[in-house]
């Protein structure tokens, strides 16, 4: 369970940490870019060196890590805009909500089963994120004249990347991973997301549509050492979690729910409505329908 929390807290903090970004006006892709090399340097004083090589590279699970580290930098992005630019309550839950898309495929591809109280557990799940997300008019009236529309389309695109990471990295866990490379595996998907990243921001760079500073440097480094601890939980939890991943994923993903929205609520201020705290109220029911389900 220690995995299960570790996952939920850091993965939260990432949220949150954007919103402080914001307040001291510090460059989100610059500092995610940033936060991706710090991962890697992490990642291998953990696994004690750098594990990257050319066997490494003729694994079956290198080009998943790869994959994987395309999708880090384009979700981290749009987490950062849609916390910025809408709110962290609305940027968790669009999040993860995409627990959907992982149980689907969980069901299809490892005949796991979703049925009686834990289908019920899933159902009130998306119910409970989409009454979290709620916003009142009043609410929907103070941010209105903030947010341009193209802005609206942040959520879902959070939905449909966020669903196919968590996706991968379970079935690569399932498929590959043990634990003589798992480190191997984390420290190649983050160096393909950082070397992506400092090549798109080379070409900034260069174009003087970036300008350097020492604020985003130290907001990458700040991020990325729970970023890559949150990683590193997430892949223990899935591969020593006592439930199916159908019922694990939902777990982690409502519990990052709940508790971002709490913190953001007493840290930043983020108002929620009545039916933002039946949603979250509900998230709690609904987290112990899906791991506990099979046994009432």
């Amino acid at each position: 369970m220690l995995y299960l929390i570790g996952s939920i807290v850091l993965t939260s903090y990432l949220t949150l940490a954007f919103k402080v970004c914001e307040r001291y006006k510090v460059n989100i892709f610059q500092a995610i870019v940033f936060n991706y090399i710090t991962c890697v340097i992490t990642g291998s004083f953990v696994n004690g060196s750098f594990p990257v090589n050319a066997t490494v590279m003729a694994t079956p699970w290198f080009k998943w890590a790869c994959v994987m580290g395309v999708l880090f930098v384009t979700i981290f992005n749009v987490i950062g805009f849609t916390a910025q630019k809408i709110s962290i309550a609305v940027a968790s839950v669009a999040n993860k909500l995409s627990l959907i898309i992982p149980v689907i495929l969980s069901v299809y591809l490892y005949n796991e089963t979703v049925a009686g109280w834990k289908l019920a557990g899933v159902i009130l799940a998306l119910a409970a994120v989409v009454l979290t997300c709620y916003q009142t008019k009043q609410q929907e009236a103070q941010k209105e004249a903030g947010i341009k529309k193209w802005e609206y389309i942040l959520p879902f695109a959070l939905f449909i990347g966020s669903g196919l990471l968590d996706a991968l990295i379970n079935h690569v866990q399932k498929q590959y991973v043990t634990e003589e490379n798992k480190n191997a595996y984390l420290i190649s998907g983050f160096l393909s997301a950082a070397v992506i990243g400092s090549l798109l921001l080379l070409i900034q760079y260069s174009r003087g549509r970036q300008k350097f500073e020492v604020k985003h440097l130290l907001a990458g480094i700040i991020i990325g050492i729970p970023n890559y601890f949150s990683i590193w939980c997430l892949v223990r939890f899935l591969k020593q979690s006592p439930w199916q991943s159908s019922s694990s994923i939902p777990v982690n993903n409502m519990g990052i729910v709940l508790f971002s929205s709490v913190v953001a609520w007493l840290l930043f201020k983020e108002r929620l409505s009545k039916i933002n705290w039946a949603g979250i109220a509900l998230s709690l029911i609904a987290i112990y329908l899906i791991a506990f389900g099979d046994r009432i």
